[in-house]
């Protein structure tokens, strides 16, 4: 009866035994599907490529204080006139007096002679003169001189005189107010400012653009257009009165095809 149960018993190991080492192999299998081995297969690496990207410019926001505010109504008795922001207004005093001259002169003198002659070519000078052959060609050319002076002459002289004067002179005074239009980045003020008048259908127009500086604009909020960068200033008109300062059509076409 021993003998018996020990070979039950062992044969229960047995399975036992068996039963833990078939679940252990079915358990790895199931890991070695995702296993490769090294050189099988092998992905090609990838190079990651950052892209660096400009943070946008953040447009400062002024901020207004609780307890002061420049656009308020007690702000602006404190707070300087002078334009300073885009749509302020300033007072352009144009003063522009410009004038220049040139003179020019130039003066040239040249004068040159040539004088030529033969005297004797193997006795041929005796028989020229001589013989009646040769008459009416001695009329008009005789190379050989009889008494040993040039028969060939010529001279030559040239002479310029030539001189210019230019004088040019301007006056433009007056009065425009312009309109900030632009606040560049270094504090200066882009302006631009128009005045149009008209007397009598006669048009006269002022035309002013340029960049200033706020410091020089004085306290009553004038500056003047001398101290205007990139100025560009207009003074032009319309009318009848305009019209008579000018050529007509028919002259215009006349001067630009006289060739002289």
């Amino acid at each position: 009866m021993a003998l018996k149960f020990n070979r039950h018993i062992n044969r229960l190991i047995q399975l036992i035994f068996l039963s833990f080492l078939f679940a252990t192999i079915a358990g790895c299998a199931g890991s070695l599907k995702g296993l490769k081995f090294f050189g099988a297969n092998k992905e090609p690496k990838t190079e990651v490529v950052y892209q660096y990207h400009k943070t946008p410019e953040v447009k400062k926001v002024h901020n207004e204080g609780s307890l002061w505010q420049d656009d308020s109504s007690f702000g602006a008795l404190f707070i300087s006139q002078k334009a300073r922001k885009a749509g302020d207004i300033v007072t352009v005093n144009i003063v522009e007096a410009s004038s220049a001259s040139n003179k020019a002169g130039t003066q040239t003198d040249r004068e040159s002679s040539l004088s030529g002659g033969i005297d004797t070519i193997f006795g041929f000078e005796n028989e020229f003169n001589q013989d009646d052959r040769y008459k009416n060609i001695r009329k008009y050319f005789n190379p050989f001189s009889a008494a040993g002076a040039a028969t060939i002459r010529g001279s030559m002289g040239s002479e310029f005189d030539g001189s210019g004067t230019t004088t040019r002179s301007g006056n433009l005074s007056a009065y425009i107010t312009a309109r900030v239009t632009d606040v560049m980045p270094g504090g200066n003020l882009q302006i631009t400012g128009t005045r149009e008048v008209e007397i009598n259908n006669e048009k006269l127009i002022i035309t002013l653009t340029g960049v200033i500086r706020p410091r020089d604009i004085s306290p009553d909020n004038v500056i003047l257009s001398t101290y205007i960068s990139d100025a560009k200033i207009t003074y032009s008109g319309s009318g009848v009165i305009n019209d008579r300062q000018r050529p007509g059509w028919l002259a215009n076409l006349i001067n630009a095809v006289w060739p002289f």
